[in-house]
This record gives C-alpha cells, sequence and structure tokens, in this order.
C-alpha cells in the first residue's frame, strides 16, 4: 500500500455516462425489434458500471480504496466516472473552526485556571487523514485539549507568585499563541491537518479561587497606586521645605520641620479631604 497521497485521474463522467446509455440500449432495443435475448447480459455490466459515477464538490475531496489497497485521492471538482468496485470516502479540504469549551487545568504554579482556545484548521493530507488515525475530526479535539494542558503547565496566569516571569498566559499575547500553533501543528502532523491559526480565546481563574484572585489584584493596584501617591508626596514636600528655606519665607527648626512634614503627608496622602484647623494661640 502507498504510504503517502497520490493524485488519481477519473475518467469523464460524462463520456461514461453516454456509454452507459448505449449499453443499456443496444439490448432493450434488440428486445423490441428482435427475437434474440443474448444481448440482455449487457444488462448486467452496465448496471455494475452506474456505480462508478460520482460527483466531487469544490473544496472535497475523494480517498478511492480498491480491496483494501490505497490506489488515490480525487481532488480535482466535477462529474467523473472510476472503477465502481472502488470504495469511496469523502473528506471535506474546507477550514473549520474548533471553538473548544474552557477546561479547567493547572497553570505552572499550580493555580487552577480555565481556558479555552479558537482553532483554525484543514486537512492537508488525505491520506494521513483516512488511514493514519480512526477519526481525525475527534483526533484534533482530543489533541487540542492535550495542547492547552501542556500550554498552561508551561506559563503562570499572571506573575503575582512570579514576578521574574517574562512571559505569561495572560500578558503572553502573540508569543504564547505562537508556543500554542507549534504544538498544535506538532500534534497533528500525523492525521495530516494544516493549523491555519490557534489562540487563546478564553482565560480566568477557577471559580474556586477567582474571588481571593479578585481581591488580590485589587489589593496589588491599590499598593501601587499608594506608593505612587507617597513618592509624589515625599516629592512636594521636600520642593516645600526647599521654597520655604530658599525664600527665607519662615525660619523652621528641625522640630517644626518634623510637624510640618507631618501635617504635609497627612494632607497629601490621606484618602478623604483635609479638614484644616485654625490654631489661634501659640503653635505649641
Amino acid at each position: 500500500m502507498k504510504k503517502e497521497e497520490t493524485a488519481f485521474r477519473p475518467k469523464s463522467g460524462y463520456v461514461a455516462l453516454v456509454i452507459l446509455f448505449v449499453l443499456f440500449a443496444i439490448p432493450t432495443l434488440d428486445l423490441i425489434f428482435t427475437e434474440y435475448y443474448w444481448p440482455v447480459v449487457i444488462y448486467l455490466p452496465a448496471l455494475i458500471g452506474l456505480f462508478g459515477l460520482g460527483i466531487v464538490n469544490p473544496n472535497e475531496s475523494m480517498v478511492l480504496v480498491l480491496f483494501g489497497d490505497y490506489r488515490g485521492t480525487i481532488k480535482k471538482n466535477g462529474f467523473f466516472w472510476a472503477n465502481p468496485f472502488f470504495t469511496r470516502k469523502k473528506i471535506s479540504l474546507r477550514a473549520r473552526n474548533l471553538n473548544s469549551e474552557p477546561i479547567k487545568v493547572n497553570d505552572k504554579l499550580g493555580n487552577p485556571i480555565m481556558i479555552g482556545i479558537v482553532l483554525v484548521w484543514r486537512v492537508e493530507n488525505t491520506y494521513q487523514a483516512a488511514f493514519e488515525v480512526d477519526d481525525y475530526i475527534h483526533f484534533v479535539d482530543i489533541q487540542s485539549e492535550a495542547a492547552i494542558r501542556k500550554l498552561a503547565g508551561h506559563y503562570p496566569y499572571d506573575n503575582f507568585d512570579e514576578e521574574e516571569a517574562e512571559i505569561t498566559l495572560r500578558s503572553g499575547g502573540e508569543e504564547v499563541n505562537k508556543v500554542l500553533e507549534e504544538e498544535l501543528t506538532e500534534r497533528l502532523a500525523i492525521a495530516g491537518i494544516h493549523v491555519i491559526e490557534s489562540r487563546i480565546a478564553y482565560l480566568a481563574y477557577a471559580s474556586e479561587i477567582a474571588g481571593a484572585m479578585l481581591r488580590r489584584q485589587q489589593a496589588t493596584a491599590i499598593v501601587a497606586a499608594r506608593a505612587k501617591i507617597v513618592e509624589g508626596a515625599v516629592s512636594m514636600v521636600e520642593m516645600a521645605l526647599a521654597q520655604l528655606s530658599e525664600r527665607e519665607i519662615i525660619e523652621l527648626d528641625e522640630e517644626k520641620k518634623a510637624t510640618m512634614v507631618s501635617n504635609l503627608m497627612v494632607v497629601l496622602c490621606s484618602d478623604k479631604d483635609a479638614t484644616p484647623v485654625l490654631n489661634t494661640g501659640s503653635l505649641y
């Protein structure tokens, strides 16, 4: 048996149809106008010949097998005739979408996450799709899930626990999608599948830790914002003290500077508007 795809050139179906019509017409006319019955034996091969007719639609192929022997694949669309004893299997060459349901997997750090992908693929080698795997469509589904699990195990969801991680599932973008595409291409090559495009379509923490992770993200954002506020407040206090000293508006000893710094930091860093207090007496 051949181990690679081979193009098969069938006969024209229109020519074969004319020949079969003639084969049916000869014994029929003989029965009508003569007394000889022997031409009726032509009916049998003509009838068998009808099973050799077939149609291949655009972006479709037909794999031909004769008693277990692969004879080739018809990829050219049209009306044709081939050996009526061929076993025929149609395989679509159109692009197909796989929108996988999100599955629960563990990322590199062991956190449970939900992840789903979109895969665009088509059959490129009909021999491999027909004979190397049992069901190439089911094969794509299973191998896609395996690729998702492997991808998730290589990267963390984010860099909260692993700050030195440069690539994460959430921020990796095209680089992560490229790794996914390469993994799928390698896995599906045995079935003659060409991967046109693949990318992560759904990504989230699993429900049991989603709430905790959301609070953690919020806390991280608050801490980052507070750090920025404090940095700005320190710069403003430093600038205020420098300008007061430079313009000689008021002379402050160390104790007064400390009090002023404390008050300014409270005003600048507070998340609420400051309420002024008028002191009509001594500062002390």
